[in-house]
């Protein structure tokens, strides 16, 4: 099963804003306090914090694609020190990503729990959330899954929280409530991200239809 979609390209996006932007936002806005304030100190030690994390952050993704074991224990060691930063989020997305990979599920909850509470927007929460679903409903743990779709999701995020529900479903055996959901994903416009959702809701049809 495929755990990473569509969304995968909205966190890329997000992540590639923040290595583009984030030293320049964080910078005008210390910049900002500095001026009225005078804190000449804390403007530049946030920049600084700000600017370590970012190559760290890089430097952790280029040994993802080289050394596992390097990448795990220094992406581990970087979310324990950068807690309050907006990349400690997406390592912990990363990790989860390796694990699953890997076929360490269990591994892969625990990293995206983290990077759902370590979210610096309610659209990498979710995303987070999403992906854990999908990570439980590959144990075949359907009732965690469906509880974890039962969390609030930002409204475009309606068409893929409704698909997944509809996987969850159909392997617990509930074809009736599959059909449902992916008619559901549909009406939210999941065609436009999802094309197998289509094929998934008539093999579905067909299946009831035989069994009728």
């Amino acid at each position: 099963m495929e755990i990473y979609q569509s969304e995968e390209q909205q966190v890329e996006a997000i992540k590639k804003f923040w290595h583009d932007n984030g030293n320049s936002i964080i910078a005008g806005l210390v910049i900002g306090l500095g001026g009225f304030f005078g804190y000449n100190y804390y403007q530049d030690q946030k920049i600084e914090a700000m600017e370590t994390a970012s190559t760290q952050f890089q430097e952790n993704m280029q040994a993802m694609e080289s050394n596992d074991e390097k990448f795990r224990s220094e992406s581990q060691a970087f979310i324990n020190d950068h807690k309050d930063s907006s990349y400690a989020a997406f390592t912990a997305l990363a990790l989860a990503k390796d694990a699953v990979a890997h076929s360490d599920f269990a591994e892969a909850e625990k990293q995206l729990t983290t990077a759902a509470e370590l979210a610096p927007s309610e659209e990498i929460k979710a995303i987070a959330m999403l992906r854990m679903a999908r990570v439980q409903i590959q144990q075949q743990n359907m009732d965690a899954a469906l509880a974890t779709l039962e969390s609030p999701f930002p409204e475009k995020f309606a068409a893929n929280v409704a698909e997944t529900k509809g996987d969850a479903y159909l392997l617990a055996g509930d074809k009736e409530q599959a059909r449902t959901a992916y008619q559901t994903a549909v009406d939210a416009g999941g065609l436009e991200t999802s094309p197998q959702l289509q094929m998934k809701l008539d093999d579905l049809a067909v299946a009831i239809n035989v069994a009728g």
